[in-house]
């Protein structure tokens, strides 16, 4: 239990406190200033990091509590990259059935993609001074550039052809990830919700009649997230999460791993793949035969959507299902997704955030030992 991934795990994101969130809704009203706001998120993160300590958890991350996206926050400071507002909008959807509408950032490529300064460099050093535990720095996966607006969300006259665009995105990456190496950082997370989408076979369908082949997007993927970390140190552990869908509770995609696990687990040269189980969108384990040996399967078996903490037997007895398709000793346990993915936060209170994450460790030893 002292590698990771760990047989306790989490995606990374936390509900914000509100004495941060009215931090940053002062910043944005320009009544507090960039220094000020980043006082309250050190000492915020301070204390997530020993709430997270507290609980028994040995990779420990700062709860993305500087960002508003788990995605946009880390592209936009990509050089190239330009992000806008209102243009996009999509419905997410609750079990009970409501939708909830969103309107998320889009991002656009109108110039060369470059890394002209390390963007998670000085929030990992923060992080890595206030843990006694393994620090983990989670950073969307490259293709989270390319999927939503694929081809026309690229310059052509900058890219006229897209290799050039997948060449200098990884590019980009390597020269972060070497940052945070030469920082210290050896657990590092890829979130991404591309090839989670090309399970569902809806989404394939429309991804198809806008002319990308799913099979081939998920072989693309697989290389952008190879080639990003193909410089990593030995000894840096790599993992990549898997997500449908994680705002206000409510989510976008159904579909089991079928359509994409045997090219997923084995052409993505990484550690760790930590995948949604939480409930029946997610499909059955048989997907789990594809995944080769000296990798972990992080099972999201626990739902970060949801102020309930499931019971201990019903989780043990799910972990036991699964290992009839991997090995026990290659799988692990967390939620889902983050507690929020965006600083709108899921639909339950810090209380069962930590509840929750109590149980995940109770069971992870219980398994384990």
């Amino acid at each position: 239990m002292t590698t990771p991934p760990f047989k306790a795990d989490h995606v990374g994101s936390f509900l914000r406190p509100e004495r941060l969130q009215k931090a940053r809704a002062a910043f944005a009203d320009g009544k507090l200033s960039a220094e000020e706001l980043r006082a309250v998120e050190d000492e915020c993160i301070a204390q997530v990091v020993k709430s997270q300590e507290s609980v028994g958890l040995q990779g420990i991350t700062d709860g993305e509590f500087r960002r508003t996206y788990f995605h946009v926050d880390f592209l936009e400071k990509l050089d190239g990259v330009d992000v806008t507002y209102g243009e996009f909008k999509t419905h997410f959807r609750k079990d009970s059935g409501e939708e909830v509408g969103f309107a998320p950032p889009t991002m656009h490529v109108n110039d060369k993609v470059g890394h002209s300064t390390p963007i998670q460099g000085a929030d990992f050093d923060f992080l890595k001074s206030v843990v006694t535990k393994t620090p983990k720095v989670s950073i969307p996966a490259p293709s989270m550039l390319h999927f939503r607006g694929g081809r026309d969300a690229i310059s052509s006259s900058v890219y006229p052809d897209l290799e050039g665009f997948y060449d200098d995105l990884t590019a980009a990456y390597r020269e972060e990830i070497k940052d945070l190496a030469d920082r210290g950082c050896r657990y590092l997370q890829m979130d991404d919700t591309n090839l989670a989408y090309l399970c569902d076979p809806e989404i394939r369908e429309r991804t198809a009649k806008r002319g990308d082949d799913p099979d081939d997007l998920t072989r693309l993927y697989c290389k952008l997230v190879n080639d990003a970390i193909k410089d990593r140190p030995s000894d840096m552990v790599i993992s990549v999460h898997l997500c449908r869908g994680n705002f206000k509770s409510a989510w976008v995609a159904s579909g089991g791993y079928e359509p994409v696990a045997e090219i997923l687990f084995n052409e993505m040269a990484i550690d760790g793949f930590f995948l949604e189980y939480d409930d029946e969108r997610s499909g059955d384990f048989a997907p789990l035969r594809h995944m080769p040996k000296g990798k972990t399967v992080v099972l999201g078996l626990m739902s970060s959507k949801s102020g309930k903490v499931e019971p201990a037997d019903l989780v043990k007895k799910r972990i036991d299902e699964a290992a009839k398709f991997v090995d026990l000793d290659q799988c692990a346990l967390s939620h889902q997704c983050g507690f929020s993915s965006t600083a709108h936060g899921n639909d339950l209170t810090e209380d069962d955030q930590w509840r929750k994450l109590e149980r995940c460790v109770e069971v992870a030893h219980a398994v384990w030992g």
